[in-house]
């Protein structure tokens, strides 16, 4: 009575290039696996070239650090996250790419064991004549205003005799004059020593912000030997 044979009937929906000439036909489960296996390559691809960059950032221009001690009370505390500056290190037909000055955070191998990594201010430039009078900093016997400096960690005020800085080398000091390591006891630290300078804290994120830079007032005072004459 009925005849289920499907040998007379038409598959509607189907089409194929016979039909029509101009006709593109489209395998769309083949074209989606290959459309989600070319994303897949591009994504790794793009993910490659970003580790690659970062990789190369890192190497070149910056560098995380952790402070370890209290040498730079108040400005920096212990176990802080920073972000350096590696550029000083680097020079271009003998220009640096990042300029050091006084005031300037850096982080260099420590002269004595050049093993450890030191994180310090530098105070004297090449050519200055460095002094300490109770606790007060001269450059070229006129004293150095710092502000950023906390009463609380610099009670000692001790004397250190003057000292000229070499040329390529610089005097650092921590801002923690009371328990600090640094040029007034084992001196100067040669310029290619010194790797990077710190200009960020990212951790703790209640003290994250760039780092505050002294803004120098250096007062006209006679130098010692002066003194004496008088």
């Amino acid at each position: 009575m009925f005849d289920f044979r499907r040998k007379n009937q038409y598959e509607f929906g189907l089409v194929s290039p016979e039909d029509d000439r101009d006709i593109e036909v489209v395998q769309l489960r083949r074209e989606s696996r290959q459309g989600i296996w070319t994303e897949s390559l591009r994504l790794v691809r793009d993910i490659f070239l970003i580790i690659v960059v970062f990789i190369l950032f890192g190497v070149f221009a910056v560098q995380p650090v952790v402070v370890e001690g209290t040498s730079m009370l108040p400005q920096l505390n212990d176990g802080e996250r920073l972000l350096v500056n590696k550029l000083v290190y680097y020079k271009i037909q003998g220009v640096s790419w990042g300029h050091l000055e006084r005031g300037d955070i850096v982080v260099f191998w420590f002269p004595k064991e050049p093993d450890k990594s030191y994180v310090k201010r530098i105070i004297g430039l090449p050519g200055e004549m460095v002094e300490v009078r109770n606790g007060k900093v001269f450059i070229d016997g006129q004293e150095l205003n710092e502000d950023y400096l906390d009463t609380e960690h610099n009670q000692s005020l001790p004397t250190f005799p003057s000292k000229r800085v070499e040329e390529h080398h610089y005097f650092v000091m921590g801002d923690n004059r009371d328990n600090s390591s640094d040029s007034r006891y084992w001196g100067l630290v040669p310029e290619k020593y010194i790797y990077g300078k710190a200009f960020f804290r990212y951790w703790k994120p209640s003290n994250m912000g760039f780092l505050e830079h002294g803004a120098y007032d250096i007062h006209d005072v006679p130098h010692m030997d002066d003194m004496r004459a008088e």
